[in-house]
């Protein structure tokens, strides 16, 4: 797991902040100094920040579970999208549907509308409607693909969500606190940063400051989905070793029983007879 160092948050732009005059108190301690009334964010914490953080996405990717990436800011969307598709991650980057998470059936409807329409593409239903009802399925099936698209292999809640900007999606955050599911965030000086549980300080405006962090976040989620594939290959094979030593176990038991059948039986006839006399 590689950290970004120093030098590399700073040629990113990570620290740049936003105006003091808009700035939140609650990012004080991340703050190193302010210059031309400019904010200028303390980047050692900020690689601490990421190095925590990192670790936790790790073990989450490790242990099987999913991770929701938001941003729906244009600076961020096309770096979320790569790098989630790149470990198999979901992700939100058009608006955040109200009520994803803490209405989580009603989204799952509206995934089922969204097979449904591909099923009847493929076994030809599709084929047998009017002009206008294919007209109006396809805008539909356009409208889910374009929200809920991104998210369609997410058949239960996420164990976290990693957001960019969280004033922008305080909606998504808010559902996150209410569930109690864990929030990872690059937050700004302008943000406040008390509902994150994991805070990575830095800007959140820059592509350049959001690439490096989800290079470094992503990879270590991609070194857990490794670790867990290869965890999962070694037990494999541990139990196809193990297979014909168990296999043998059980023919010398099943000997041993057979073998003592007979001795078994032999005392109940003598028993039987010592009786009868």
């Amino acid at each position: 797991m590689a950290t970004p160092s120093f030098d590399q948050l700073l040629e990113a732009g990570c620290h740049f902040g936003h105006l003091k005059r808009k700035w939140n108190p609650a990012m004080a301690p991340y703050i190193f100094m302010e210059r031309n009334g400019i904010h200028i964010i303390d980047l050692y914490k900020t690689a601490a920040k990421i190095e925590e953080a990192s670790a936790a996405l790790r073990q989450i990717a490790k242990s099987g579970k999913k991770v929701l990436f938001v941003a729906t800011k244009k600076q961020a969307k096309e770096a979320i999208a790569n790098k989630a598709k790149e470990i198999n991650m979901p992700y939100v980057i058009e608006r955040w549907p109200g009520g994803m998470l803490t209405n989580f059936p009603t989204i799952r409807k509206a995934i089922k509308k969204m097979t449904t329409i591909d099923k009847m593409l493929k076994d030809g239903t599709f084929d047998n409607l009017s002009k206008r009802e294919k007209l109006q399925i396809t805008r539909q099936r356009a409208k889910l693909e374009k929200n809920l698209g991104s998210i369609a292999d997410l058949g239960r809640l996420p164990s976290a969500l990693f957001v960019v900007d969280v004033m922008k999606e305080h909606i998504a955050v808010a559902e996150a606190k209410r569930l109690g599911i864990p929030v990872f965030a690059i937050v700004d000086t302008n943000s406040n940063p008390e509902d994150v549980d994991y805070v990575i300080p830095a800007n959140d405006d820059a592509s350049k400051s959001i690439e490096v962090i989800l290079e470094a976040v992503c990879g270590a989620m991609a070194e857990g989905l490794e670790e867990r594939k290869v965890e999962k290959v070694d037990a494999e094979e541990k139990e196809d070793a193990d297979a014909p030593a168990a296999g043998k176990r059980r023919r010398v038991r099943r000997n041993e029983e057979r073998a003592a059948a007979p001795v078994e039986a032999e005392v109940e006839v003598k028993e039987e007879v010592k009786e009868a006399e």
